[in-house]
């Protein structure tokens, strides 16, 4: 379909664009269309201002019979870290869209009055929201499916945090899926825009219907007769809370630990016991959505999750051992309309500063924010969300606390600004550079390596542990851009080939995996070098402080730590084979051959590129 919604808010102008077709398949789709788009609409933006691009867009497998194809990714410069950043969201919002007959939504300028944007089938509307404005984003979806009067509309919507520019506002839909990091929540809030609802009853187009049938067919059975879908569909992604246990990288108490001794409580086999039903994301067999249910007295609280990260970051890292205040801290982000992992990881910096006598009561309003206090927990989050007392400092995010009290600096875990996930990786020299390389900040979705590293330990040279990053920063980020969850691949074996034989069967262009690789190389130059202009260097491609000092203090891992020399070895390695220059700049070269030449050019132009060496 190749079509792009356009609204310009500050004018209330609804127009559509039609992507040159060599452009819409060089960028592939989702994350890659978003990238491209925030490079030609300007990157020296105020990230909350009129000039701010945020790009919605689907993949060329959305909406159809591929597994789990309703991702979309959204795409802008983050007010959390003022680089360039992109958050996916599963469901079937993207699939909606697609069958309404738009691949992408564009959105820039600032309403006057709060608004939301109705998608219906084609016929787009900027209508009034100011009754919806204060609702969290749960009771806004509600509220719009019954005063539209159908429950089977989509919609994105943002609560009290988004609306109060919180930094890592997120954007939610469906009920609890949610494209949680790098603040998108605060661009739709200072926008205006309380939700976008979609309806579509179109056909999306399939070039070879037939090969695109038997592709199904067998990618399908293949995900129904291995051995894990059981354990999916019954616990999700929160299973892992054992796994990292076990292997001593589960982040307790602000990353001092690396072992809860209350896991169990928090993990997926106590989940089970409030679990009331499975939940799939479009066209998902994996069925990894879990809906849980917790009551007490006349109070009932429902929620989907909650996520490995969600039980890690708001569970083990501030020292909370009751699954139930889990569920309810979840509940709260999602209405609220924050991103459960950074939201975690600053509770935990402030539970941990709490305890070490740098912040007081009188700093918190009262509360005793000491690890395992689950009504402070609880309390603070909403505090963070609504702009309240010391909430309205963490709203800004760990650069804006680390700034109010340098004190916490040592024992931020961050990088490029963006609070880090649910892994500990000081025994993980390849799961910290992947965090430190991720072009969006310290996220585990670009290259989740931590496994095979914690398994290879020594044997690894630095060139295994490096290339290995950098295939997962390609594969992983495709997926964003074909629109499909990268869950069956990684966890159920789904082989990746399959994909590029989707993308030909949909699209007509015959084309390889190697090929599509290729195109998210270039996708993955581009981010950086929209980073490097935006004033990051080699110094942002550092994990945390701590992880060099601290060493593990128990467990199997007990002792370890990483080291600097061997870091810096491990950073260089990585550039190398990337074609970047020794400060982490794209060469010349690199940009060339992936058909980035505008780019290259405006790097030179920048005093970025001095030659095209690789020194």
């Amino acid at each position: 379909m190749n079509r792009i919604l356009r609204i310009d808010l500050s004018k209330e102008k609804i127009s559509d664009e039609k992507p040159r077709r060599d452009w819409a398949l060089k960028y592939i789709g989702g994350r890659g269309w978003g990238a491209r788009k925030i490079w030609e609409s300007g990157i020296y933006v105020d990230p909350l201002g009129p000039e701010n691009l945020i790009f919605f867009a689907s993949g060329p497998l959305t909406g159809l019979l591929v597994p789990s194809a309703g991702k979309m990714t959204i795409v802008s410069i983050s007010p959390a870290t003022r680089i360039y950043a992109d958050s996916s969201v599963g469901g079937a919002f993207g699939a909606e869209l697609k069958q309404a007959g738009y691949d992408a939504i564009a959105l820039r300028g600032i309403s006057k009055k709060p608004v939301y944007i109705m998608i219906d089938d084609g016929n787009v509307e900027i209508r009034n929201a100011e009754e919806y404005w204060g609702l969290g984003a749960l009771a806004t979806e509600e509220r719009l499916k019954k005063d539209i009067g159908d429950e089977g509309i989509y919609v994105l919507s943002i609560g009290p945090a988004g609306e109060k520019l919180v930094k890592f506002a997120c954007i939610t839909s469906d009920y609890g899926r949610n494209a949680g990091r790098t603040g998108m929540g605060a661009i739709m809030g200072s926008k205006r825009v309380k939700a976008i609802v979609v309806r579509g009853f179109r056909d999306i187009p399939v070039a070879d219907v037939d090969r695109f049938m038997e592709i199904a067919y067998d990618s399908f059975n293949s995900i129904y007769e291995n051995e894990f879908l059981d354990i999916w569909q019954r616990q999700g992604t929160l299973q892992v809370i054992a796994w990292a246990n076990e292997r001593g990288v589960l982040p307790t108490r602000n990353f001092q630990e690396t072992m809860f001794e209350h896991a169990e409580e928090i993990g997926g086999d106590k989940m089970e016991e409030v679990k009331t039903t499975d939940r799939a994301c479009f066209a998902c067999p994996m069925t990894c959505g879990n809906y849980c249910v917790i009551r007490e007295g006349d109070t009932k609280v429902v929620v989907e999750g909650p996520e490995y990260e969600t039980a890690a970051m708001l569970g083990s890292a501030c020292g909370i051992k009751d699954l139930k205040t889990v569920i309810k801290a979840n509940n709260l982000c999602d209405d609220l309309g924050i991103d459960t992992i950074s939201s975690g990881n600053l509770v935990g910096l402030l539970m941990e500063a709490y305890e070490r006598g740098i912040l007081t009561k009188e700093d918190t309003g009262g509360i005793e924010l000491k690890f395992g206090n689950d009504e402070a927990l609880l309390k603070i989050l909403e505090m963070i969300a609504r702009r309240e007392g010391i909430g309205d400092i963490v709203a800004e995010g760990v650069r804006a606390v680390t700034e109010k009290w340098r004190e916490v600096k040592p024992f931020a875990i961050q990088a490029k600004g963006l609070e880090q996930s649910a892994y500990d990786t000081r025994a993980s020299p390849g799961m910290a550079l992947a965090y430190a390389t991720c072009d969006v900040g310290a996220h585990h979705s670009r290259a989740w390596v931590i496994s095979k590293d914690l398994e290879m330990q020594s044997k690894w040279t630095a060139e295994e542990r490096a290339k290995l990053v950098i295939y997962h920063q390609h594969i992983r980020p495709l997926f964003d851009c074909l629109g499909v969850c990268r869950l069956e691949w990684i966890e159920l074996s789904v082989d990746e080939n399959i994909y590029a034989d989707f993308y030909t069967a949909v699209t007509g262009v015959k084309t390889k995996l190697k090929k599509l690789l290729e195109r998210s190389e270039a996708i993955y130059n581009l981010t950086r070098a929209i980073n490097i202009l935006k004033g990051m260097s080699r110094e942002d491609d550092y994990p945390p402080e701590r992880f060099f000092r601290d060493p593990v203090p128990t467990g199997p891992l007990k002792g370890k730590l990483l080291q600097k020399e061997e870091y810096d070895n491990l950073l260089d390695t990585y550039y190398r084979l990337r074609g970047w220059s020794s400060k982490g700049v794209p060469t010349e070269q690199t940009l060339t051959r992936l058909g980035l030449k505008d780019v290259a050019l405006k790097l030179k132009k920048s005093g970025k590129i001095q030659d095209v060496s690789l020194d």
